[in-house]
C-alpha cells in the first residue's frame, strides 16, 4: 500500500500530484493505445505481408489503397455517404424523443425508454438478424435504403442518451420563461433547447457516425454481397487472406476516429463543476 501510495503521488509537470485513478486512466489510455501504434508504423512499409518493424519504408500499401480498382475507395465512400444518411435520421429521431422523454410523464413512459435504449442492450447478432427477417418481408434487404435503417436502429440509442444527458442540466426555468413570453412548445424546442444542448447533440452525432462507419454485423446481414461497405470488405479480406493492405487502411480509420474524437471534445462545453 504504501509504494502504491508514493506512486499515486508523483507529480506531474504542473507540480499536482497524481491520483492513483488519473495514473490507471492513462495506463488503459495507454493499452488501448498500443495496437494504434503497431499498425500505424506497418502501413507505410513495402512488404506484401504485415511485418513489424518494416524492413522497408514507402507508401506502397497507401497507393494500393486508394488505387480504384481494388474496390476499397468504392467501400469507403459507401460506409460514409452511409454513415452521414443514417446519423441525420438518428438525429430525427433521437433528439425529439430524448426531449419528450425528459418533459412529459406519462404511462408506459419506462417500457417505451427501455425499448427506445434496446439496441444497447441486445447482441449486435441478434438484432441484425431480426432486422434481416423483417426486411426481408418489406423487400429492401440489399438495398441503401435498408442499411440505412438498420444502422439507425443501432445508433439512435446513443443519441438518445447523449441528448437526455445534454437536457439534464439544462434549467427548465428557460423554457418557462420562453414560455410565457409567448412562445409555442416547437419554438421552444428549436430557438431555446437545442441551441443549449448543441454540444452534446453534436459529440453525440459524430459518436453516432462513426458507430455506423465501423458496423460490421448489421452490414453483413443487410448489404449486398457485390457492394460491401468499408468495414465488411475489411473483415472478408481478413477471413480470405491477410492483406498487408488492411493496414493501410486501418490507419485511415485512426486518422478519422482520431479527427472526430478531437471535434467532439472540444464541442463539449466547459465544465463549471469543478470536475
Amino acid at each position: 500500500m504504501n509504494t502504491l501510495h508514493q506512486s499515486a503521488k508523483a507529480t506531474s509537470r504542473l507540480g499536482r500530484p497524481i491520483s492513483a485513478s488519473v495514473l490507471i486512466a492513462w495506463l488503459v489510455y495507454l493499452f488501448l493505445i498500443v495496437p494504434s501504434l503497431i499498425v500505424v508504423p506497418m502501413s507505410f512499409g513495402t512488404s506484401n505481408e504485415l511485418v513489424f518493424p518494416p524492413q522497408q519504408w514507402g507508401l506502397d500499401l497507401y497507393a494500393k489503397a486508394l488505387d480504384p480498382a481494388q474496390g476499397w475507395l468504392s467501400a469507403g465512400g459507401r460506409s460514409f455517404v452511409l454513415g452521414l444518411i443514417a446519423t441525420g435520421l438518428a438525429l430525427m429521431m433521437g433528439v425529439p424523443a430524448a426531449y419528450g422523454l425528459s418533459r412529459t410523464n406519462f404511462f408506459g413512459q419506462k417500457a417505451l425508454s427501455f425499448m427506445l435504449l434496446s439496441p444497447i442492450f441486445a447482441p449486435t447478432i441478434v438484432v441484425a438478424l431480426a432486422l434481416y427477417l423483417y426486411f426481408a418481408t418489406l423487400h429492401i434487404n440489399g438495398s441503401m435504403l435498408g442499411l440505412v435503417m438498420g444502422h439507425a436502429v443501432i445508433i439512435t440509442p446513443f443519441l438518445v442518451v447523449t441528448t437526455l444527458s445534454g437536457l439534464k442540466h439544462l434549467d427548465r426555468n428557460i423554457e418557462n420563461a420562453a414560455m410565457v413570453m409567448g412562445a409555442t412548445q416547437l419554438q421552444v424546442f428549436f430557438r431555446v433547447v437545442l441551441p443549449a444542448i448543441k454540444g452534446p447533440v453534436l459529440s453525440g452525432s459524430l459518436f453516432a457516425f462513426l458507430l455506423s462507419f465501423d458496423e460490421v454485423i448489421v452490414s453483413w446481414f443487410i448489404a449486398r454481397s457485390d457492394q460491401p461497405t468499408l468495414p465488411v470488405k475489411m473483415y472478408s479480406s481478413i477471413q480470405w487472406e491477410v492483406s498487408p493492405v488492411l493496414a493501410a487502411i486501418s490507419t485511415f480509420l485512426v486518422f478519422i476516429t482520431v479527427i472526430v474524437s478531437l471535434v467532439s471534445a472540444f464541442a463539449q462545453p466547459e465544465n463549471t463543476d469543478g470536475f
